[in-house]
């Protein structure tokens, strides 16, 4: 199995953090990390089972950590209220958000609760709600936000006349499109936030390619096998082409706690599947700050109009 490479995290005693889609795979070892460097880890799951057996595997490998679980499915704006409002109301500022969670090539087009495209909904709209439903705390905090990305994020584009897919769906397509949203919301927040003075910092990170679980059997979207590629990635990680969810969680805990990382950033593996964590460009689709406003506009009136309909 290739080494993980090395990557100090400082001090964070005190601090609290909460990172999504933290009971398995990369974000397991983001909250891991997190914990061992001295945070309070808040881990919202949609699982209860499956959230609190990882975080006790936390606790066992981080004496002494406070991690805690909270409901919370993102392709729900009614989840994502609650949970946000859970945390509004224990009033406790956040010095960290990863915004880590996704789900990625359901078999055929399915649609969140409030009848987006799942991964348009979950990997997008679902953490643009839950980031602005915890502002208040955020501004408490001056958090530091960082947000997952994807390697299919380098090309592809937003399709404003059908951005929800509904004309014309492909589930490659609409990924790549739901990661470049990630991207841009990721770099208009930190222009909303230094226009606004909210004294947050939002930077973006990407994992490379590792084995996680994205691409692995999921009965509850009806994938019921494990995808060809997820076990050609298994046999690239074992000869060291592609990264492990170790290796992978390093760029966003870098955004996330470098001393030198700040807003408006993007942080990848040396080489595009794997290796050591680096500052990068952006890449082109992410480039368009124009595309970015635009993009924070249509997301919030989506949000408000799925709001209003229920």
């Amino acid at each position: 199995m290739p080494r993980t490479p090395a990557l100090d995290i400082p001090d964070l005693t005190g601090r609290l953090a909460v990172v999504t889609g933290a009971s398995d795979g990369i974000g397991f070892v983001i909250a891991t990390r997190l914990a061992r460097a001295g945070a309070d880890v808040v881990m919202p799951i949609r699982s209860r089972d499956k959230g609190e057996a990882a975080a006790a595997r936390i606790r066992s490998a981080a004496a002494g950590a406070t991690v805690t679980t909270s409901s919370l499915d993102l392709s729900s704006l009614d989840s994502v209220a609650a949970f946000s409002a859970e945390l509004i109301s224990n009033g406790r500022p956040i010095d960290i958000l990863i915004n880590n969670a996704g789900v990625m090539r359901p078999p055929q087009r399915q649609v969140t609760t409030d009848g987006f495209e799942l991964q348009l909904g979950t990997n997008h709209l679902g953490h643009v709600a839950l980031t602005l439903g915890l502002l208040p705390l955020l501004q408490a905090g001056k958090a530091r936000v960082t947000h997952q990305t994807s390697v299919a994020a380098r090309s592809g584009a937003i399709d404003w006349n059908d951005i929800d897919s509904q004309k014309n769906y492909d589930v490659m397509k609409a990924y790549s499109a739901s990661k470049i949203a990630v991207g841009l919301f990721a770099r208009e927040l930190d222009a909303q936030s230094r226009a606004n003075g909210w004294g947050i910092s939002s930077n973006l990170a990407h994992p490379g390619v590792s084995p996680t679980n994205l691409l692995a059997a999921q009965p509850g979207m009806g994938r019921d096998r494990t995808t060809p590629e997820r076990r050609l990635i298994l046999l690239l990680t074992r000869i060291g082409v592609t990264g492990t969810p170790e290796s992978a969680a390093l760029p966003a805990l870098l955004a996330a706690t470098g001393p030198d990382s700040r807003g408006d950033q993007f942080f990848g593996p040396k080489r595009a599947v794997g290796g050591p964590p680096t500052l990068l460009p952006f890449w082109a689709p992410l480039n368009d700050l124009a595309d970015a406003r635009r993009l924070w506009t249509v997301s919030e009136e989506l949000i408000e109009t799925a709001r209003r309909a229920r």
